[in-house]
C-alpha cells in the first residue's frame, strides 16, 4: 500500500511539474512574441546608426536634406538626394500634379544615376524631424518597388553623437540602369483616388496646428483643411532628439486621432513631404492601408471648386 501510494504522489507531481513546464513554456513563448512585435515596429523600417556603421560598406547611403546642407557636411559616401528633382516641378505650387514624382520611365533614370537599381540596401537619413525628406526618399523607393530601404534613426545627429564622422566631400556614383518593374500604387493618392473614396477613408493632416487652422506660409491657394481631416503633426512623432518615439507611443498617439489598424488612410501636408513619411510610420505600426496624398493641400487648395474647412 505505501508503494502504490508513493506511486501515485510521483506521477501526480510528474503531472503537476509537466503542467508547469508548459505553463512556463508558454509565458516565455508569449513575451518572445511580444517583444518581436516590438521588433517588427521599430526594426523594418528604422535602423539605428550602429547598424549604419557595421554595414556602410555594404550599403548605398542617401542624404535626403538639401544640397546646401549636404555640401555642409554629410556622412562618407553618402549621395545627395534631395526630393524635387524626383517630382514634376513645372508651372507652379497649386497648377495640378505640381510636386508629384516624374512618371516611371524619368524617376528610374533619375534613381539610376544615383548608383541605385535596387540590388544594394539602402539606408536614407536627414535632420528629423524636418519636414520628413528621409520618408519621402524612402516612400519613392518603395513605390518604384524597391524593398530592402531603411532610414536612419535620429538622421545625422545620431550618427555623430555615435561617434560617426562627417566630410564634405561629394560623392561620385556610378550611373546604374534602374528599371521599375513594379509601381506600387498602393502607396500613394491622387485628388481623384480621395474624392471617389471620401465616404469611407480617414484623412490625416500632418501639418502643423496653425496651418490646419487655416495658415498659408508655403504660397497656398487657400487656407484650411480637407474635410472631416484629423490633425496628427508630423513633429509629434519624435522624441526631442530626433528618434522616433516607442511603437506603445506611436500607437497612443494614432489611436488617439481616431484611427484604427483596418482603415484606409490618406495621409497629406503641404506638398507630399511629411505626409509620406507619416503614411510609412503609419504602415509600420499596423495601419496597414495608409497612403500618401502625392500632390497634397497645393493640389487641394488650388482646385477652387474643391471643399475646405478651417
Amino acid at each position: 500500500m505505501k508503494k502504490q501510494a508513493q506511486f501515485g504522489f510521483n506521477l501526480s507531481l510528474s503531472k503537476w511539474l509537466y503542467v508547469v513546464c508548459c505553463i512556463c513554456l508558454w509565458l516565455v513563448l508569449a513575451v518572445s512574441a511580444a517583444h518581436a512585435g516590438k521588433d517588427r515596429l521599430a526594426s523594418p523600417l528604422f535602423v539605428d546608426a550602429r547598424y549604419l556603421m557595421d554595414q556602410h560598406d555594404k550599403v548605398v547611403v542617401v542624404d535626403a536634406r538639401s544640397e546646401k546642407a549636404y555640401k555642409k557636411g554629410h556622412i562618407p559616401g553618402a549621395v545627395s538626394a534631395p526630393w524635387q528633382p524626383f517630382t514634376n516641378m513645372a508651372g507652379k505650387p497649386g497648377d495640378p500634379g505640381w510636386g508629384t514624382l516624374l512618371p516611371e520611365t524619368e524617376l528610374a533614370a533619375k534613381i539610376g544615376a544615383l548608383g541605385i537599381d535596387g540590388s544594394k540596401p539602402l539606408v536614407v537619413y536627414a535632420d528629423p524631424p524636418g519636414w520628413g525628406e528621409d520618408g519621402r526618399f524612402v516612400w519613392m523607393a518603395m513605390m518604384a518597388g524597391i524593398e530592402n530601404v531603411r532610414i536612419l534613426d535620429g538622421g545625422l545627429a545620431a550618427w555623430k553623437k555615435a561617434g560617426g564622422s562627417t566630410t564634405r566631400e561629394a560623392a561620385s556614383p556610378f550611373s546604374l540602369e534602374m528599371v521599375i518593374t513594379q509601381w506600387d500604387n498602393s502607396l500613394n493618392a491622387t485628388t481623384d483616388w480621395i474624392l471617389a473614396n471620401q465616404d469611407h477613408v480617414k484623412i490625416v493632416d500632418s501639418r502643423s496646428q496653425s496651418e490646419f487652422n487655416g495658415a498659408t506660409k508655403y504660397g497656398e491657394a487657400r487656407g484650411g483643411h480637407l474635410p472631416e481631416a484629423v490633425l496628427i503633426s508630423f513633429d509629434t512623432m519624435f522624441e526631442k532628439n530626433g528618434k522616433l518615439k516607442s511603437p506603445a507611443k506611436l500607437t497612443r498617439l494614432f489611436q488617439s486621432a481616431g484611427l484604427k489598424p483596418d482603415d484606409p488612410i490618406v495621409t497629406y501636408c503641404t506638398a507630399g513631404i511629411r505626409s509620406a513619411h507619416m503614411a510609412l510610420i503609419l504602415r509600420m505600426a499596423g495601419f496597414a492601408k495608409a497612403r500618401n496624398y502625392d500632390a497634397s493641400f497645393y493640389e487641394w487648395a488650388g482646385m477652387k471648386d474643391l471643399p475646405l474647412e478651417k
